[in-house]
């Protein structure tokens, strides 16, 4: 149950009749707050990441307006503030070199300002992660409320997904399947409406990990963005977060081990991102929570996925809600056993189970019964191997199946320029059964790890009919992505991780099932080769070079951990608490 009320973090602010509070009060009422306002009521932040550069979020003032009236009706007082808005659509080159940026923004505004607790507007990828570290190292009370999914993407009378259809059309031009016309018409069709992308990107995966985690309200994963239930929802999260500051209920009480638990298993029911793995480590570090690879292991494995969303199935977001959303996926987990922890603590006060217990589902295509499911397993596999010692990650309900215990020899680019430069040769020694491997787009190499682990297959097979190959490397990929690819092997080559040793004609052994990722070469051979490459030119002159520029690129090269550490830089991990700074005058 949630603790006795405290003392307001507020009141150290506002609540003083000296000097400091004078200063406070008077500077707050220039914006025409009336005296009554700094009576003690509960200071709720509104953490907003709109930006017009971040087009998933650009709707987000319209819904910061209604989380002001769900503040202000239930006797708190509404503060919105910026934070860096790091979309994925625009930002070079990768949001994912600004997530722990956009942290630190966040818990620095949060800890240094009179905030009792906080809406997280998120929507975009990385604003889901980025804003719940960065409140999750001050520990305040903390509810995510996100902007929600486009409306379906329709081309040619047929429903496309966002990002997904990027990839196929994509394919399908390179092939002389469509032409360029046919390519560049899709682009009106595919994004129709304000929101993130529709399908079970990483954007909706975090969200269902928001949900999932109980730092959200129920159904917040999956309304869609212009549905009037998404301003509803937004009001009401904003009430909630008054209470929730008068009864202390912190961060830390949520996001627990098990907590984690229980969103590693929705992940495979639901067909969620690879990118999951990531985020969720690096939320579990910030709020003290150890949390491992052999965990997605150990609690996913045997998770049926359940849910037929692109791009492992059929439907799109849209579907999803009609169909009954996150908590109809809930409720069906726990009838079967299959939800670890349903007595955890969700932000509304009542245990993740109590909120979903008598969830309706109304769509036994979109949110399949457990003895029909789209995929047996659909847990996140972990690999390890001479070229993984650290682990690297594959989703086997975007892969091809026959591929998933597969045997081949390597084409080897050295970064992402060679393998732009060398993929469309006509004279590249690649056929269906070779292994594609891109080194050094790690999160030291790119830098960032940007999501281009997803390569584009050669023209000349895609000419052919080839539609998936094994790729491996050490960078990331979207989730609405599809496709047999290994991402974020650990650690990178930009490191001085095996990846970085393996050549042209190498054998690669990629066995699902085991859990197993072997380059075939002696463990003697190995040595030699990484001894050989102390001094990998292109990747050495790249990271001197972005060094040499210095400003964050500079400190983030300096500090980011591997992928199986979460990416957070090292001076982050950990939770700083929400004491009040000294005073400023």
């Amino acid at each position: 149950m949630p603790d006795a009320p405290k003392k307001l973090r507020s009141a150290q602010w506002f609540g003083p009749a000296d000097k400091n509070g004078f200063m406070y009060r008077s500077w707050m009422k220039n914006q025409g707050i009336p005296d009554h306002e700094f009576d003690g009521r509960p200071i709720v932040g509104i953490c907003n990441t709109w930006s017009e550069l971040t087009p998933c979020n650009a709707h987000f003032r319209k819904i910061a307006e209604h989380v002001k009236r769900g503040i202000s009706e239930a006797g708190g007082f509404p503060v919105e503030f910026p934070v860096f808005s790091n979309g994925e659509s625009n930002l070079r080159p990768t949001a994912m070199l600004t997530r722990n940026l956009a942290s630190m923004d966040v818990e620095e505004a949060i800890r240094g300002n009179p905030i009792d607790a906080v809406v997280l507007l998120t929507g975009c990828d990385k604003t889901t992660p980025a804003l719940l570290m960065g409140a999750a190292s001050c520990d305040i009370p903390a509810i995510v409320v996100t902007g929600g999914p486009m409306l379906n993407g329709k081309l040619e009378g047929r429903d496309i997904g966002s990002g997904t259809a990027v990839w196929q059309l994509h394919e399908s031009l390179k092939a002389g399947e469509i032409n360029l016309h046919q390519f560049l018409a899709a682009e009106g069709g595919m994004s129709r409406s304000a929101g993130t992308c529709n399908t079970m990107g990483t954007a909706s995966t975090m969200a269902c990990m928001a949900e999932a985690l109980g730092t959200s309200l129920p159904h917040n994963a999956a309304i869609p963005a212009v549905d009037a239930r998404r301003y509803v929802l937004a009001q009401m999260s904003g009430a909630r977060a008054v209470a929730m500051a008068r009864e202390g209920l912190t961060l830390s009480k949520i996001l627990t081990r098990e907590a984690f638990e229980n969103a590693i298993r929705v992940n495979a029911a639901i067909g969620g991102s690879t990118n999951a793995v990531i985020h969720l480590k690096a939320i579990a570090g910030r709020i003290g929570v150890e949390l491992e690879l052999e965990d997605w292991t150990r609690i996913g494995r045997g998770t049926p996925t359940i849910v037929d969303l692109m791009p492992s199935g059929r439907f799109l977001m849209e579907e999803f809600y009609y169909a009954g959303g996150l908590p109809a996926v809930l409720r069906r987990l726990g009838e079967a056993g299959l939800l670890p922890h349903p007595g955890a603590l969700t932000v509304n006060g009542h245990t993740l189970w109590d909120n979903v217990r008598e969830a309706p589902s109304y769509d036994d295509e979109v949110i399949r019964p457990l003895d029909r499911p789209l995929m047996d397993d659909g847990s996140i596999r972990i690999l390890r191997g001479n070229l993984s010692p650290r682990g690297a990650v594959l989703k086997p309900s975007a892969a091809t199946p026959e591929l998933l215990q597969h045997r081949g020899r390597a084409v080897v680019f050295e970064d992402f320029d060679h393998y732009k430069q060398r993929i469309g040769d006509e004279s590249l020694e690649v056929d269906a059964s070779s292994v594609l491997v891109m080194k050094n787009c790690g999160p030291r190499g790119y830098p960032g790890m940007a999501e281009v682990g997803n390569m584009g297959l050669p023209p000349k097979l895609l000419r052919q009919g080839i539609k998936d190959m094994v790729r491996i490397s050490d960078a990331r990929m979207s989730g609405t992505a599809y496709g047999t690819v290994v991402l974020h092997v650990a650690p990178e080559a930009a490191a001085g991780g095996p990846l970085a040793a393996v050549r042209d004609g190498d054998w690669i052994e990629l066995d699902c099932e085991a859990g197993r990722l072997h380059l075939d070469i002696s463990d003697e051979e190995l040595a030699a080769r990484l001894a050989s490459l102390s001094a990998p030119a292109a990747a050495a002159e790249a990271l001197a070079a972005t060094k040499a520029r210095g400003g964050y690129q500079r400190l983030y090269i300096d500090h980011v951990l591997q992928a199986d550490e979460g990416c957070d830089f090292d001076f982050l991990v950990g939770c700083r608490g929400s004491e009040v700074p000294r005073h400023s005058h």
